[in-house]
């Protein structure tokens, strides 16, 4: 089976094609593999088929030009003829704030009916350590124990947690180093020989749990220190200090410091959910995890502060918020993209709405919010409505964006992103 991925002759299956999934559907089919994509959202698979791209990150041309050696279906049938499949699915909150991991457990199941010897599964859906080998592997092992199989003999299990930042250039999914672990040496022989050809540098850990921290980790880590710089941005406030002026000056340092900017909060699927799963782990372990508990309380708390800014400098106007015409820029997490998931600009509608403003928002990749529970669409006419409003407030730092004419055009600005001051 490892000489089939070292000759390329291998057939791959990637479960869930979304941001993660697609992009490692066409890098696996990139390195010459024969790969077929499985979701079961039909849209996406008819996309997929017809060489159209859903993802910011992938190009129709990208699609087409593997169009012989990448298709999809919503058939686990398939599997039978894989040699290799990874779990790209979702792992959200639910609404108790705990680890969803219902996908990962379906999804197990179907790949346990078409288990045969031979198959590598390998999961990447972000979850907390113990996942793989205490959900995952029991489901594929309740079936292999029928026919004697076991893992790391007859099939092979492994975690390698994806690293996608949607958006991103300058770090590709093929050039990000890629961690991987398996559930036994031989498992971990397989993923090697499995991505090796796809990623430009394999890390290997000790274990799926060591490479489950990890990938926590590496997101409580940015998750931490925004709430900590949203903090300085709070205490400088109270001390009539320049936020950006302290920060410019820290940056000096040439060492021990790492630069972080202050905003509206975290958004995304990954930074403000991801420190959860570990929380919620070190609870069934009767611990705490104190740091991600209280940069989660300072991170909920910025909508609000910046909606104070807001009825703030309506006030010195002489306005009320109550009633003011209040235009927001950008609803998506981060610029660029299209993608409004856990954005701390739904909480600022929310409350702008809740206080009687007559909030609007602009946005050429989020054209209506109603998923997010917010009742709006974005405004068309974004010169006509920046002149209108009482109150123009810059929440997502998109490119295509003319700060100097927006700037000049409104009669309140407040900048969450202090892109006036220092640019996108």
């Amino acid at each position: 089976m490892f000489e089939r991925f070292h000759n390329r002759t291998a057939r791959v299956a990637v479960v869930g094609l979304g941001y993660v999934g697609l992009p490692l559907a066409v890098a696996l089919a990139a390195s010459g593999y024969e790969v077929v994509g499985i979701d079961l959202d039909p849209a996406k698979i008819e996309a997929v088929n017809q060489g159209r791209s859903y993802i910011a990150d992938v190009t129709d041309t990208d699609l087409l030009v593997q169009a012989t050696r990448l298709r999809a279906t919503s058939d686990y049938a398939v599997l039978g003829q894989c040699d290799a499949v990874s779990i790209c699915l979702p792992t959200p909150l639910d609404s108790k704030r705990q680890p969803d991991v219902s996908s990962i457990l379906a999804s197990g199941q179907e790949i346990a009916r078409h288990l045969h010897p031979g198959l590598l599964v390998v999961l990447e859906s972000t979850s907390y350590p113990g996942t793989t080998t205490g959900l995952l592997l029991p489901i594929l092992e309740a079936v292999a124990q029928l026919h004697g199989w076991r893992v790391g003999e007859a099939f092979y299990v492994a975690f390698s947690p994806e690293r996608v930042d949607p958006g991103r250039t300058d770090w590709t999914i093929q050039t990000t180093p890629k961690i991987i672990a398996g559930v036994t040496e031989n498992c971990l022989a397989a993923v090697q020989a499995y991505y090796g050809p796809v990623f430009d540098t394999l890390v290997p850990v000790s274990s799926p749990s060591t490479a489950e921290m990890a990938k926590l980790f590496e997101n409580t880590f940015r998750f931490v220190n925004i709430s900590l710089v949203n903090e300085l941005l709070l205490m400088c406030d109270r001390l009539g200090l320049d936020c950006w002026e302290v920060l410019d000056a820290a940056a000096t340092k040439p060492f021990g410091f790492t630069r972080f900017t202050p905003g509206p909060g975290v958004g995304g699927p990954c930074i403000p959910v991801d420190p959860h799963f570990l929380a919620w782990k070190m609870k069934s372990t009767d611990a705490e995890a104190r740091f991600i508990e209280l940069a989660g309380r300072i991170n909920a708390e910025m909508p609000r502060f910046w909606v104070q800014k807001v009825q703030d400098a309506l006030n010195d106007a002489g306005k009320a918020l109550r009633g003011s015409r209040v235009l927001v820029l950008g609803a998506s997490y981060k610029p660029d993209v299209a993608d409004a998931r856990e954005s701390p600009v739904v909480d600022i509608l929310h409350r702008l709405l809740q206080k009687g403003a007559e909030a609007r928002y602009h946005d050429p990749y989020i054209l209506s919010l109603a998923e997010m529970g917010v009742p709006l669409t974005a405004v068309a006419d974004l010169e006509g409505e920046v002149q209108k409003a009482d109150c123009v407030v810059i929440t997502t730092a998109h490119s295509v964006y003319d700060w100097a004419s927006i700037a000049h055009s409104a009669t309140i600005l407040v900048d969450t992103r202090f892109i006036m001051k220092h640019g996108s």
